[in-house]
């Protein structure tokens, strides 16, 4: 009796297809110029039964209809060029993975193996390839295009051969090799900045050198020069720039003199925070004869000092912007300029591009000259002694500073009813000893006194736009520098009121044209400051940023149609770069040559920059002062959530840490994106923005800049 034959194995054609489809198209987009039939792509994948051999053919097809491959010439096939490559920048995690933004379609995943040699914000090149059973588009970098940075701030490490340095970055995954010869006196286990020199293929690490030493970490000062480093963020000017500097006169000639308006006799006076230096704006008060009143916004003539294409004028450019951290300011000028000649200090002559408005008792606008002034300020307010004279009615010029109080609550008022957003932003202040160690931290409280200088601040911006921007007749607006705001994407109103409703606010639907005075109702009905603040904070999340542009796109959030920065030349470019077109437009200077679009796009960036630094100087003081109290137990709330852990604020301290998942020990915790909430997966229990909590200080890694929270309020479960 004859042996039994094996019986033929069915072969589903639908789950063949699916499951050649990602192999075959590796086999394209590894091979990118190479060109193949049927028959090659069977014999590599090893295929030799018909069944199986057909549902290649069907792959093929399918691949060819949706433009992943083309037809190279008749029954050959390669991958199609405009499917195989995109540029983008490249977004590190802290895991290792990678996203590519690009412009043309959502972002790409990028697996770390797959990052080649590429570091977090370079711009790269990227070879898109389908994975898995769903076909997922993911990418391979392929090139390293442009290095968003070359220095980077670590660890120096010393072998016996060799040094090696671990960076402070968190999305920063490998070390730094340092030959011998690049030590350039670095000691071991200080911090050092290094440069980049190149990462050759096969090796295991990039190659860099030490430029500085700049100390041991922990301290004061090299924790501050680190993050400087960290962001490219110089921390003194260029000796060639300070002798430019050293040489501006502060005398004023009579030429000078004869080409501006005298404000000299006019009440001029500064309103500033107490420990400023560099007074930028000043306010000028005078009662007309029919009742009006003229009130001067006085801007500190920067571009009459700083020439275009001088030494000062590249460095300025290069900054873009001057850096707050929590200890000190790093200038965009030299302080001969910023705090000197150019600061409009009190019982001094000084030069300003001012706006002068002829204003009603009822705020109304009747009209306005853009115009070059000298002015001699009489008195040099702090905001705390402005707002002493708003809420007593007592003190000098007391009667002229409730009178701009009250025009400018009439201002604000009018903005608001015009759709402006109503949120006001914590800010983070800390009380130093004399070796600039936190005792204290609070947030700062914006009364009526900021209120005021901001409302005439944002008059004289929005008038400045208005002048150059707004159409006259068939005459087109010239090239000028804005501030815009964008409206809120579709998407991101649709997330905000899942969020919302999820924590219990039923607003419905939002829109553009809504959105302002919807949340501003919200935010003035709710008593909770805790979750009033919460709120707020996602209400800015949900927002677009404001950028420059040379587009007049309006800005949202103030609900202005024009908008520019005219009021701070000391502190940021974008201003000084209004000025100079003022001056060539009104007063018919020569011409002023910059690339516009480009300047836009520089100090916009640089403006981020110096944003981030900010915060991780915040950060490293919130750290710092925490540093004392592990083991104690504070009353917080949660202040964001993410898929590593629940971040909670201190009430009294307003410190910030983080609860981490894996510490719940309960359940297992996940992040809810959609909706912002973390769930545990067995007992549906859930963490909420705003909710109050109990936690006890953990750990603190003043190097990491984290403080790790323990939650201990039991009662929440």
């Amino acid at each position: 009796m004859g042996r039994k034959g094996k019986k033929p194995k069915k072969h589903n054609p639908d789950q063949l297809i699916r499951r050649l489809k990602p192999g075959i198209i590796a086999i394209f987009e590894d091979n990118p110029k190479k060109s193949y039939n049927y028959k090659q792509i069977a014999a590599w994948l090893k295929i030799t039964d018909a069944p199986t051999r057909q549902a290649v053919l069907q792959v093929l097809a399918e691949l060819r209809a949706s433009k992943v491959i083309k037809e190279t010439s008749r029954g050959k096939f390669s991958i199609a060029q405009s499917a195989r490559t995109i540029i983008g920048k490249i977004e590190i995690t802290r895991r290792g993975a990678g996203y590519v933004v690009n412009d043309e379609m959502d972002d790409i995943f990028i697996h770390p193996s797959n990052t080649l040699d590429a570091f977090n914000r370079d711009q790269v090149e990227v070879q898109l390839k389908r994975r898995g059973r769903d076909n997922k588009l993911e990418g391979k970098v392929v090139r390293v295009i442009e290095r968003n940075k070359k220095q980077y701030v670590g660890i120096f490490r010393e072998s016996k051969d060799f040094g090696f340095v671990q960076t402070d970055d968190p999305f920063m995954h490998v070390d730094f090799y340092i030959a011998k010869s690049n030590f350039n006196g670095a000691v071991d286990g200080h911090k050092v900045i290094i440069e980049l020199i190149d990462w050759k293929e096969g090796d295991d690490s990039p190659s860099a050198k030490v430029l500085e030493d700049i100390g041991e970490p922990g301290d004061h000062n090299t924790e501050m020069h680190a993050i400087l480093a960290a962001y490219d963020l110089p921390y003194k000017f260029p000796d060639e720039v300070e002798r430019a500097a050293d040489k501006i006169s502060f005398s004023i000639s009579d030429a000078e003199l004869s080409n501006r308006i005298d404000f000299r006799d006019t009440l001029t006076f500064t309103i500033d925070p107490e420990d400023a230096k560099d007074f930028d704006d000043a306010l000028s008060i005078k009662t007309l004869d029919n009742g009006n009143f003229e009130i001067g916004v006085h801007i500190a003539d920067v571009s009459h000092y700083v020439q275009p294409g001088d030494l000062i004028d590249q460095e300025a450019y290069s900054r873009a912007t001057s850096v707050y951290l929590v200890d000190r300011v790093v200038p965009m000028l030299p302080e001969v300029l910023s705090n000197g000649v150019c600061s409009l200090r009190p019982n001094e002559d000084k030069l300003c591009y001012g706006v002068v408005f002829e204003i009603t008792d009822k705020a109304t606008v009747k009209s306005y000259n853009i115009v070059k002034t000298i002015i001699h300020s009489s008195r040099r307010f702090t905001y705390e002694e402005a707002q002493e004279r708003i809420e007593t009615g007592k003190g000098d010029l007391a009667e002229e500073i409730i009178q701009m109080d009250a025009l400018a609550k009439i201002l604000r008022r009018n903005r608001m009813d015009g759709g402006a957003m109503e949120i006001a932003s914590e800010e983070v202040k800390f009380r130093l000893d004399e070796e600039g160690k936190p005792t204290e931290v609070f947030q700062k409280v914006s009364k009526d006194a900021n209120k005021l200088i901001e409302e005439f601040m944002l008059l004289a911006n929005k008038y400045v736009a208005m002048h150059i921007g707004k159409p006259t007749g068939k005459t087109p607006p010239k090239p000028f520098i804005y501030r815009v705001h964008e409206p809120p994407a579709a998407d991101k109103l649709e997330r905000f009121v899942g969020f919302l409703k999820h924590i219990g606010f039923t607003i419905g639907n939002l829109t553009p044209d809504n959105y302002t005075t919807k949340i501003n109702s919200l935010l003035k009905e709710m008593e909770d400051d805790s979750m009033r603040n919460i709120i707020s904070t996602m209400a800015i999340r949900t927002m677009s940023k404001a950028e420059y542009s040379t587009e007049i796109l309006g800005h949202y959030g103030l609900a202005f149609r024009y908008y520019s920065h005219f009021t701070s030349p000391i502190r940021r470019y974008p201003d000084l770069i209004a000025h100079r077109l003022l001056h060539q437009y009104i007063d018919k200077a020569d011409k002023y040559s910059i690339d516009l679009p480009e300047a836009c796009k520089h100090t916009s960036n640089m403006e981020r920059v110096a944003a981030e630094a900010e915060r991780e100087s915040i950060k490293y003081k919130q750290v710092e002062y925490m540093q004392d109290k592990v083991g104690l137990v504070f009353s917080g709330k949660v202040s964001g959530l993410s898929s590593t852990g629940i971040f909670v604020e201190l009430l009294e301290s307003r410190c910030e840490g983080m609860i981490r998942l894996t510490s719940l020990g309960d359940d297992n915790y996940q992040f809810d994106e959609r909706h912002y909430v973390v769930v545990g997966k067995r007992t549906g229990k859930e963490f909420f923005l705003g909710d109050p909590v109990e936690v006890l200080v953990k750990h603190t890694d003043i190097l990491k800049k984290q403080i790790d929270f323990e939650l201990v309020d039991e009662d929440f479960f």
